[in-house]
């Protein structure tokens, strides 16, 4: 668990890791919904 920690950190100074990976889906699904708001 602690190496999985170490490199998941390693990833994210580097910009790419799964937790970078699901923030940036998130706010591009986000932009993307961002047009359908005016429909409610």
């Amino acid at each position: 668990m602690a190496f999985k920690l170490s490199s998941e950190l390693v990833d994210a100074t580097k910009g790419s890791g799964d937790a970078i990976r699901k923030k940036e889906e998130t706010h591009r699904m986000a932009e993307a919904n961002r047009a359908f708001t005016y429909f409610r």
